[in-house]
């Protein structure tokens, strides 16, 4: 098996999963001159892993790493909604072209299944909720356009070459290793560090998925033949303001919390996405998934592996 992105947050948990069950891996990881690979640097299975340093913008880089390998899961992507509006082009080459990449690739070496990852910001303002795979894109930051456009060169391949594609769309992922660019690193960090905490818009909803239940929904659709040519969400379906979840934050490490709305930190108003709830019910009738770990469960073990790594983070900075 092939995983991209496999130095990040989700990458290096499904990579620790995989050789968990037995798979024999091997990571592609971004390369640097420090020659760094992520988070499997501090790993436990980073011993019986092929770690592979490239970059999924560079086909001979992609190509190199998909061969031999029946089944890549393509995590890689430029993630930071605020960083798109500086920097969109570097979107679109890295989500964009680096997931064309991996997908012909994938077709040259006649791959048994391709894993896609999508995002729910692709479905931008909810139109009605909870949120079903039928539900428009709309494009409302230059992160999510790349994401839509990535998704749909997936699809292309899918119907024009027959190359086996699953797309996944789990809604706002948290867990250990989580980047402060994440609301939940953000407002767990600076609580561990004080009693004020600064956000974005206190109002909007998301739908937050522990990071142990995304993995397994990319398991499912790795192994599920009826996943082939599908676009399947997983999420929790429940919704919880963002100003809410610091509450709930700020209860479970018994603080008050005092939340200060940064102007920096919000998003262009067209831009903003409102609300964020999944329908999941294809992924149960498919694959017989669902969400299993609770909101409050999951941010208790995110809360205390953030205090055992806190110096990690740059907690009172913003990180775009």
């Amino acid at each position: 098996m092939l995983v991209t992105g496999a130095g990040g947050f989700i990458g290096s948990h499904l990579v620790e999963r995989l050789v968990e069950l037995g798979a024999d891996v091997r990571a592609l990881v971004r390369y640097t001159s420090t020659g760094h690979a992520g988070w499997l640097d501090s790993s436990p299975v980073k011993s019986d892993v092929d770690i592979v340093l490239g970059d999924v913008r560079d086909f001979d880089s992609v190509r190199g790493a998909m061969r031999d390998r029946s089944v890549v899961f393509h995590l890689a992507a430029l993630i930071g909604i605020p960083y798109s509006y500086r920097a969109a082009q570097s979107y679109v080459r890295t989500n964009i072209e680096g997931t064309l990449n991996v997908l012909q690739a994938a077709r040259d070496f006649e791959a048994e299944r391709v894993v896609c990852t999508s995002t729910s910001e692709v479905y931008g303002n909810a139109r009605y909720v909870p949120i079903n795979e039928e539900h428009p894109l709309q494009g409302q930051s230059p992160y999510s356009a790349s994401k839509i456009a990535a998704d749909k060169i997936a699809e292309s391949y899918y119907l024009s070459f027959g190359l086996p594609v699953s797309i996944v769309r789990p809604f706002n992922t948290y867990g250990p290793r989580q980047s402060a660019r994440a609301v939940i690193p953000t407002i767990i960090t600076q609580a561990l560090s004080g009693s004020e905490v600064h956000v974005g818009a206190l109002s909007p909803t998301r739908d937050f998925n522990y990071v142990s239940d995304t993995l397994e929904g990319f398991l499912c659709a790795a192994s599920e033949p009826q996943a082939i040519g599908k676009t399947i969400n997983f999420g929790s379906g429940v919704e919880i303001s963002i100003g809410d979840l610091a509450k709930l934050i700020g209860r479970l490490l018994g603080k008050d919390l005092t939340l200060v709305s940064e102007e920096q930190r919000v998003r262009p108003e067209k831009s903003e996405v409102e609300r964020l709830c999944a329908d999941s019910k294809l992924a149960h009738h498919l694959l017989g998934w669902r969400s299993r770990v609770s909101l409050e469960d999951g941010l208790r073990q995110t809360i205390a592996w953030m205090e055992d790594n806190l110096g990690n983070y740059r907690v009172k900075e913003y990180a775009v």
